[in-house]
């Protein structure tokens, strides 16, 4: 993720927020980070660990919100989607859709970035333009991180990086 510039991240899963806090330390002040968490005891924690951060909105729902949930703040699109949640797990028909959401809300040419125990996901995200995964030994459990990339050109018309970031970049405090 490039933090020199305002962007709009949003997390799905956050849990306990180790990947959350991490970002939100690392994140230009004119940044917004979406917090979407299911459970209410993570939810709950994650509000209070963010409370004096205006830049993190913590969302108890689904992820499926995704586009509700910018369209409320006034943004137009996320620069960074992160997600860890288990995506095998998902019913093939909630998966796709909310991948489709998740394409749909990014950026011209951000990046829906996930870790998981398998890469099955892979197969199913066939409309992103672009993805990379690596294989990591280190971590326990094993994981992979795949990067998918959403396409640079917007309706045909293509968006250098600077105007990328101004196209996620609309959004009100």
């Amino acid at each position: 993720m490039d933090f020199s510039q305002p962007c709009v991240i949003a997390e799905y899963g956050p849990g306990e927020g180790v990947h959350s806090r991490e970002i939100a330390r690392r994140m230009n002040p004119d940044s917004h980070l979406l917090l979407f968490e299911l459970d209410p005891a993570f939810s709950h924690d994650l509000e209070r660990q963010f409370a004096r951060d205006r830049r993190v909105h913590v969302i108890h729902g689904d992820a499926a919100r995704l586009p509700e949930e910018l369209e409320k703040r006034g943004i137009g699109c996320c620069d960074y989607i992160l997600s860890g949640i288990p995506f095998s797990i998902l019913k093939i028909d909630k998966k796709r859709a909310l991948l489709q959401k998740t394409h749909d809300a990014l950026a011209p040419g951000g990046s829906f970035i996930i870790y998981q125990v398998t890469n099955e996901l892979r197969q199913h995200a066939t409309f992103f333009e672009h993805a990379e995964s690596e294989y990591f030994l280190q971590n326990i459990p094993p994981m992979f991180i795949t990067v998918f990339q959403r396409s640079q050109s917007l309706n045909g018309r293509e968006y250098p990086a600077a105007q990328r970031t101004l196209v996620g970049a609309h959004r009100s405090a």
